[in-house]
């Protein structure tokens, strides 16, 4: 038994709140290390009358630990809690003192969750984890208003520059809101739509007004109350972090210098503002001159800011934020906006642009999510790149499921692109197939989902400004068979708790096969599935220890009999099967 693998500290992802009867407590070991784990547990005041010894379960593997959980119900909302370790006839207790060989006769110096209380739940909207997210780029989506257009607007479906720009605006999506719902999408991110002079709109002038390029006010209202009547939410991008070179503010900081009221506003290493060998002598969104970053701790500046917030939430009713450069402001800002926003719609979704690991930020006095750039990582790795193996790429998910939370699990923003990053058609190298595993993947993963605008119709474009062409509106030019696709698979994720639940095994995973099966399957509804996918130019022919009964490929409508237990499966090529199990005849077996 090696000791020095074991973890476990109260709070974060290792003891928590799951819901407000309910806890989850967990520990990590060496992988294949143990044989068996047991949590003692107990209200404090009442320990003789409430201990309770369970046997806890491997949630989750990675290439180094096996990661153990178990759920608690306290009477009293109070635990005390101790582990044994169990290999072979060895048994260790670990407590908040370390290692004992017996288990202490006293709890008191067991590991403690002093109270569940509610207001230090994580706790998202319930709506996300039914959502399936539609990314929108306004400047390339569509151009229903052509007398708004920039005077230079060059003609839709051009070559994507950093600089041009081809017209595109709110009311283009007004026009296309069909598209989306057929799609079945009922949630959009928007790319930020707040004036600013550039195509991307991230260095904005004014935050409290739609660019005139893209619409007004109003017509931001309109869309959003025309998506809130067919059931889809709206998410906006707001830019923090840093503002516009045009931002009044820091206009006034250019001209004024030191002696500006917004001084204090920005952070200026030296005076003048200016730029001295290629870098600002004020600090900014990386060194980019136009992006000063904005000073979050300055009265003043978290006054205006979440003025903002509450203005677009209350008046214009959008349903969330999502939030750029979010880790690069102060975690303080972000508690009083989460109290703000909250305040006024508890059911807003707060979404942080966070690349990495990102707990600090998800303990529910933050963020509700960010987006989980480590799961598109790890996709692409396997489906795209070819780096991950089956037990690579397994070893991958059980270390995003176990870095946090279940309930930040359910709520997490899981993409497989973006405007930042190249299309996924293009890292496929217009390999259809392999865009398809990674969507199926996408799609039957907890948390929300998010389509990257045309990835549905096969638009493809390298690193930006590439992925940031215009959508592709004419029929003829569109992949059917990839939109076809798109819409059966978020129908079936819609369709299926079990598809959606962090309910996720690994039924095979080996090193050196590019195969894997992964169980799906949900407690409520009795809902089981497996996805299988052969990451590999070559057909493959698997046997999979499955339950007894009738297993039926939703995607091609056939069914396949277990025999003792083992289904033999045919794929082909970057190919996949999603299979349902007939719960009928799993109860007749």
């Amino acid at each position: 038994m090696l000791l020095e693998a074991i973890y476990h500290r109260p709070k974060m992802n290792w003891s928590y709140v799951y819901d407000r009867s309910t806890m989850h407590l967990r520990l990590r070991s060496k992988r294949g290390d143990l044989d068996a784990v047991i949590a003692i547990i107990g209200d404090k005041y009442a320990w003789d009358r409430t201990v309770l010894h369970l046997p806890m379960r491997i949630f989750a593997r990675d290439a180094l630990f096996d990661y153990w959980e178990v759920e608690a119900q306290p009477p009293y909302r109070r635990l005390r809690y101790s582990f044994q370790l169990i290999e072979g006839e060895e048994s260790v207790w670990m407590t908040e003192r370390g290692f004992e060989q017996a288990l202490p006769d006293h709890p008191l110096e067991f590991f403690d969750f002093p109270f569940m209380n509610p207001v230090d739940f994580f706790e998202a909207p319930a709506w996300v984890k039914d959502a399936v997210f539609y990314q929108i780029f306004p400047e390339r989506f569509a151009n229903g208003d052509p007398s708004i257009s920039p005077k230079n607007a060059e003609p839709w479906g051009g070559e994507p520059t950093p600089v041009n720009f081809f017209g595109g605006d709110l009311q283009g999506v007004l026009d296309h809101l069909d598209h989306l719902s057929a799609l079945g999408i009922n949630a959009i991110y928007f790319c930020p739509v707040f004036q600013a002079t550039t195509n991307h709109k991230y260095n904005t002038a004014d935050y409290l007004r739609v660019d005139p390029h893209f619409g007004t006010n109003e017509k931001l209202k309109e869309l959003v109350d025309a998506c809130h009547a067919r059931g889809i939410r709206v998410v906006l991008d707001a830019v923090f972090n840093h503002s516009g070179r045009e931002f009044l503010p820091f206009a006034d900081v250019l001209e004024k210098g030191a002696a500006s009221r917004y001084a204090d506003w920005f952070h200026v290493r030296e005076w003048p503002a200016r730029i001295e060998d290629g870098i600002p002598t004020y600090d900014t969104f990386a060194f980019e001159p136009l992006m000063p970053k904005l000073n979050t701790e300055h009265p003043e500046v978290k006054e205006y800011l979440l003025e903002v917030a509450r203005y677009w939430i209350q008046d214009m009713g959008i349903d969330g934020w999502r939030l750029d450069v979010a880790n690069e402001v102060d975690h303080q800002f972000w508690r009083e906006f989460r109290q703000t926003v909250k305040s006024l719609n508890p059911d807003a979704y707060l979404l942080g642009e966070i690349w990495h690991d990102s707990i600090m930020w998800l303990q529910g006095d933050q963020f509700d999510a960010v987006m989980n750039y480590p799961f598109t990582n790890s996709v692409m790795d396997y489906t795209v790149l070819g780096k991950l193996d089956g037990l690579g790429f397994a070893n991958e998910v059980g270390k995003l499921l176990a870095a946090y939370s279940q309930p930040v699990t359910e709520a997490a923003f899981n993409l497989l692109g973006s405007h930042d990053t190249p299309r996924l058609l293009t890292l496929c190298e217009g390999d259809v197939r392999k865009m398809k595993l990674a969507v199926i993947l996408l799609l039957t993963y907890p948390g929300a989902p998010c389509i990257y605008y045309g990835d549905e119709v096969g638009l493809d474009g390298g690193y930006d400004p590439g992925c940031r062409k215009c959508m592709e509106w004419d029929e003829q030019k569109q992949n059917k068979d990839l939109l076809d696709f798109f819409t059966q698979a978020i129908a079936l994720r819609k369709q299926h708790a079990a598809l959606r639940s962090a309910d996720i095994s690994m039924i095979y995973a080996e090193a050196g096969d590019p195969c894997i099966a992964i169980g799906r399957k949900d407690q409520d509804t009795g809902e089981q599935f497996v996805l299988v996918l052969n990451a590999s130019e070559e057909p493959r022919s698997m046997e999979l220890p499955l339950h007894q009964g009738t297993w039926r490929n939703v995607f091609s409508a056939t069914t396949r009999e277990t025999q003792q237990n083992k289904l033999k499966l045919d794929l082909e090529a970057y190919g996949f099967s999603l299979l349902q199990l007939d719960v009928k005849s799993h109860v007749k077996a």
